[in-house]
């Protein structure tokens, strides 16, 4: 009896010896996943700020110069976005360079950052598409009465 415990303890002390490294490649082969996943939102969603933030630009060419000069000043940052994208570009080469021989905790690291870039963004984004929905409304709601006021009163007549 005690031979045949000793043998399945010996059993269950190999098992858990060769699951453990399992268990940790694993544990990195997601971690890897989910910041390559993250990689591919944050590129997704600096796209889709510099989509918007070209139609706003649409929007507030329509607005009066001396009242539009400071949103399209905001507006004009494609270099911003430009350099977030070279810098993601680092991140995703980062990975392919040390992606494989990265401990476990390195990896959680950059996907919390590579998290919390893209909540920023992501939130950043939110607040611009908001804005913009609320000048769209204002702007043609300032067209239309523009239109219905005398040719006298309008800007840039006179």
């Amino acid at each position: 009896m005690e031979l045949i415990l000793a043998v399945v303890l010996a059993f269950a002390l190999v098992g858990l010896a060769a699951w453990i490294p399992f268990h940790r490649s694993a544990s990195r082969q997601r971690a890897l996943i989910r910041l390559l996943e993250g990689a591919d939102e944050l590129e997704g969603l600096l796209h889709r700020t510099r989509e918007r933030m070209t139609a706003m630009q649409n929007v507030v060419e329509r607005v009066p110069a001396d009242i539009g000069a400071v949103a399209k000043a905001s507006l004009d940052a494609d270099q911003r976005v430009q350099q977030a994208l070279r810098d993601l570009l680092e991140h995703r080469l980062w990975i392919s360079r040390h992606g494989a021989t990265a401990s476990l905790a390195e990896l959680k690291n950059a996907e919390r950052a590579m998290g919390r870039a893209r909540d920023t963004i992501a939130s950043q984004l939110a607040r611009l598409e908001h804005a913009g929905t609320e000048l769209d409304h204002v702007t043609q709601a300032v067209i239309e009465q523009a239109a219905r006021e005398p040719a006298a009163l309008r800007r840039g007549t006179g």
